[in-house]
């Protein structure tokens, strides 16, 4: 463990709530990457399970994942370029801060949880509002447009997370990049991964 893992398997499911359209990479039998918004299952302890989510059937990296089910997700948070104009300390060197996840997979297609995958997809993105969108709305559009899709799960075999946040940087310069940086998302990622263990 350094001081760039994460604290715990939560904070990676964070991630990925706060961030879900991730890459899912194949390399079998040649080289696929598919960005899709995806949704965690959680395990006992708060962290990834499994993913779900759904590809278009004309992608061509439906085949190759049926044929070899592996592949590797890819999630990318809050980051961006830290300019030693923030930090008064001499000898100071740009950096740039990030949290990504990189989690092993192994991809199972299920045509039947279309719409289960959908719903739970949408009911995130929609989150608790109101007047939130729902399938429903789309009326006998729904149904033709939902054989062209299939649903899956990915099963997380490993999972290697990165939260490069500041966790490294004395108190008075990390106090000054979080005064000064425009980024008012990476900013709160830094605090967030500061917070005292």
């Amino acid at each position: 463990m350094t001081a760039w893992s994460p604290r715990n398997a939560a904070e990676v499911a964070a991630l990925v709530a706060r961030h879900p359209l991730a890459w899912v990479v194949s390399g079998a039998p040649s080289f696929h990457a598919t960005p899709l918004p995806l949704v965690a299952d959680l395990d006992d302890e708060g962290g990834v399970a499994a993913l779900v989510g759904h590809f278009a059937l004309r992608n061509p990296q439906v085949e190759a994942l049926k044929a070899h089910p592996r592949a590797l997700v890819l999630f990318q948070g809050a980051e961006g370029y830290i300019s030693p104009e923030l930090v008064t300390q001499p000898q100071w060197a740009p950096t740039w801060n990030y949290a990504v996840a990189r989690l092993e997979v192994e991809v199972e297609f299920a045509a039947d949880q279309n719409g289960e995958a959908l719903d739970r997809l949408i009911a995130h993105m929609e989150g608790d509002r109101p007047d939130r969108w729902t399938v429903a709305a789309m009326g006998e559009r729904y149904e033709p447009m939902s054989r062209h899709i299939i649903a899956f799960r990915a099963r997380v075999l490993s999972c290697d997370a990165t939260f490069k946040l500041g966790q490294d940087e004395r108190p008075e310069s990390l106090a000054q990049i979080l005064a000064g940086h425009a980024d008012p998302e990476l900013t709160a990622a830094m605090r967030e991964a500061n917070e005292p263990r």
